[in-house]
């Protein structure tokens, strides 16, 4: 069984290692795997960048205690209000659902949003929830009244109209006369008023329990909120760099295995395992260089420029636009560099793929085998032995007349 294993790995593997051109169908699927990897690639980004909680989820209280605190004519029963939560809720206490995030994620939700849900937990009880439907109920029938009041006031308006007129009530094409709809529109108006009145006791009621003095007593207190305040800013400006460490510790590896079965397969002359390697090696590439250039655009780099240039030129802030135009540019260069680099550390395979071939070593277009020169790109493609002085392919280890290593340069 071994046996038979080992014969069909190196049938398959003696089959690879030819360098003929791909035909047309297995460029098809070699594009279906890039696309399948490229997929999932960033599938893998999208769910290792939510291992951490983000600023919103660390700190789940600040954007509500925030409002709160910045309208000036703010109404207390409105934050006791959204505490309060139906009957038929199902989703459990506020203050349950943070322990839970935090044992699959990194981090942790800061503490006075802690003791923020708690206090709201404690307002979310039975005789509250019973409180609050009475309120909502009595706020649709209020709805309703009003609604009638229009409809009647309209219809008033059009009998006194007609009753000017000299008009004769048979002839009118309202249902009600002008006196009867008024006398119906002080009837709601009566009614609105007394539903007013027990609305404004039951939210009066709301406020006024130890539970809902305890919560608005937090959001009142200064130093708390500027706290929050403070850590959510700083994990705003960290989180894009926590991001992208945690999406280069997914991908790096991948990219140095691609790399490692590359050089591999440029060694063994196994071309299309070098060929399907080197695309996985470019599509691992892509994602990493889109997630760089978002970290250039939103990360703590980018909140340093932002700080500077406020700083310097005050309200000139389209000057940020500008500096990342011109250094966006450059840092593309360097990271080209970087992968011409990687790409020259292969020049060895390469270049013995490309003399199999005859082609130029530089330029892969084809040449004739006693070409000193490439008539395409003009390149030198021999270097001379130091042992026997004849001329060798360039980046090949050993000479092809003598057989001893030389210089490949």
């Amino acid at each position: 069984m071994i046996n038979k294993f080992r014969h069909l790995l190196s049938k398959l593997s003696g089959k690879s290692s030819k360098t003929t051109p791909i035909n047309k169908v297995s460029l098809i699927v070699i594009i279906l795997i890039d696309i399948f990897i490229l997929v999932n690639v960033f599938i893998g980004l999208n769910d290792i960048s939510g291992w951490i909680l983000s600023p919103t989820q660390s700190h789940p209280c600040y954007s509500q205690w925030r409002d709160y605190r910045a309208n000036p004519n703010r109404d207390d029963y409105q934050i006791i209000s959204s505490s309060i939560t139906t009957p038929n809720d199902s989703q459990g206490s506020r203050l349950d659902n943070y322990p839970r995030a935090n044992e699959s994620s990194l981090g942790k939700v800061s503490p006075i949003c802690s003791d923020f849900a708690d206090r709201q937990d404690k307002i979310n009880s039975a005789n509250n929830q019973q409180i609050e439907q009475q309120i909502n109920q009595k706020q649709q029938k209020i709805e309703t009244l009003e609604q009638s009041n229009r409809r009647l006031r309209e219809e008033y308006d059009s009998t006194l109209l007609e009753k000017i007129a000299g008009q004769d009530e048979k002839r009118s094409l309202n249902q009600v006369t002008a006196e009867k709809a008024k006398q119906e529109q002080d009837k709601n108006n009566l009614a609105i008023s007394t539903l007013k009145a027990e609305v404004g006791k039951l939210k009066l009621n709301l406020i006024s329990n130890p539970e809902s003095i305890y919560l608005i007593a937090l959001l009142k207190d200064a130093p708390k909120f500027e706290q929050v305040q403070q850590s959510y800013q700083q994990a705003s400006l960290w989180y894009p760099s926590i991001q992208i460490g945690l999406q280069a510790a997914f991908l790096v590896p991948l990219m140095l295995l691609a790399l490692a079965v590359h050089n591999w397969a440029q060694r063994k002359s196994y071309g299309l395992v070098a060929l399907i390697s080197w695309h996985l090696l470019v599509i691992l590439c892509i994602p990493l260089i889109i997630k760089v250039f978002e970290f250039l655009q939103f990360g703590a780099i980018a909140k340093f420029v932002f700080d500077i240039i406020s700083k310097i030129f005050g309200g000139l802030l389209f000057l940020v636009s500008y500096v990342y135009i011109f250094v966006i540019p450059l840092i593309g260069f360097g990271i080209i560099k970087f992968l011409q680099k990687i790409v020259a550390s292969n020049s060895k395979g390469q270049a013995a793929m490309r003399v199999q071939k005859s082609s130029c070593i530089q330029c892969d277009r084809r040449i004739q085998p006693n070409d000193l020169y490439c008539p395409h790109c003009g390149y030198y493609q021999y270097v001379e032995c130091q042992n026997c002085h004849q001329l060798t392919h360039k980046h090949l280890n050993f000479c092809r007349h003598c057989g001893c290593e030389v210089d490949a340069k």
